[in-house]
């Protein structure tokens, strides 16, 4: 069948298109270039006349005469005979009338009567005061919990707003900010070089713009000094030299009871070598080292809870534990540790081991 379509179609290969063009007629012209034209009826964008071919050849019979038009729509409309309804319309009422439901019981709609002193002590309150007995009495729906709680820890009458009172934010309380620290870090260091003895606590907590060599200066002149008992560098940005610097001096100082390293730069090696020269001190009874830049990782924590289960005299250490068996043996070697301090309290001989 295919084939013989094409052997139609090789007849009108060598047809001469602008010879039949000129054979056409104005009619036939006209014909082919409104089947010719391309319309798009959905096309919102074209104007209503573009959308379709404008088929309307009849010349107009006069001009627009717009109440004759409505005046012969509405007569053509009056001629029409109505439908005959299916079911007639006789205007009867057909099911049970509604019946509004009782109103259900409610307490508070019953009329309360009050004695005549306590009627005429509420009808002379204030608005104030009736939001305090409401409070009082437990009905926290009437009013804001700021209300509810302030009037129910108040002797006096603290509500002044009433009960239809705007919820209002709680004043803010402007903190100060915390004052700077006071150490002169120069002339401390110096007193602690001649170990003076009226330096028995260093704080330098908080002060950022210590240098490296000076903190490092501070663990050096500890190493001879007798009378410091308290050693606290928190957020001073100590890093690893400055640790290192102070496992030198723990290893030989025995007046030192309380060493704070808290959130500053130090690494696992830095922690590592200060709990590493608790095997040659015996007088340190205190070390903060937790919150540091990074976290000190699994086998830091192993020696750390190694270290504590072989020391007999530190009491308070502070650090969190990211891992459940190191925290576990570091928590029951510091209980065991403040047991011992407590026997040798009330004079109960202990092993050399602790037990």
């Amino acid at each position: 069948m295919a084939t013989s379509l094409l052997k139609n179609m090789e007849k009108y290969r060598d047809v001469d298109e602008d010879q039949l063009l000129g054979d056409l007629t104005e009619d036939e012209l006209q014909r082919l270039t409104d089947e010719l034209e391309e319309m798009d009826p959905e096309n919102v964008g074209l104007p209503a006349g573009m959308r379709q071919k404008d088929q309307t050849k009849k010349e107009p019979t006069g001009p627009f005469k717009r109440d004759d038009l409505l005046a012969h729509l509405e007569k053509e409309a009056k001629e029409v005979e109505d439908k005959e309804d299916l079911v007639p319309f006789t205007g009867e009422k057909k099911g049970k009338a509604y019946i509004a439901p009782d109103k259900p019981y409610h307490p508070l709609d019953d009329k309360v009567t009050l004695e005549p002193e306590l009627e005429e002590a509420l009808s002379s309150a204030s608005e104030a005061e009736i939001c305090d007995i409401a409070a009082i009495l437990g009905m926290y729906t009437l009013m804001s919990n700021k209300q509810y709680y302030e009037a129910l820890g108040s002797s006096t009458i603290v509500n002044k707003e009433g009960l239809n009172s705007v919820v209002k934010p709680d004043e803010y309380k402007s903190v100060p900010d915390e004052p700077p620290n006071p150490t002169d870090v120069d002339t401390t260091l110096e007193k602690v070089k001649s170990n003076d003895s009226s330096v028995d606590e260093i704080n330098l907590n908080n002060i950022q713009n210590i240098p490296v060599h000076v903190l490092k200066e501070y663990a050096e002149a500890l190493k001879d000094n007798t009378h410091v008992k308290k050693f606290s560098i928190v957020a001073t940005k100590s890093n690893d030299p400055v640790a290192f610097a102070l496992a030198e001096a723990l290893a030989v100082n025995r007046s030192l009871k309380s060493l704070n390293l808290e959130s500053n730069f130090m690494t696992g090696a830095g922690i590592l070598a200060i709990v590493e020269s608790l095997k040659d001190n015996d007088s340190l009874t205190e070390l903060k080292i937790d919150n540091q830049r990074q976290q000190l990782g699994n086998q830091v924590e192993m020696r750390i809870a190694e270290m504590l289960e072989g020391n007999q005299t530190l009491l308070k250490f502070g650090y969190h534990f990211m891992q459940q068996g190191p925290r576990t043996r570091a928590s029951m070697a510091i209980t065991k540790n403040n047991d011992l301090v407590r026997r040798k309290r009330i004079g109960v001989p202990t092993s050399p081991t602790g037990v």
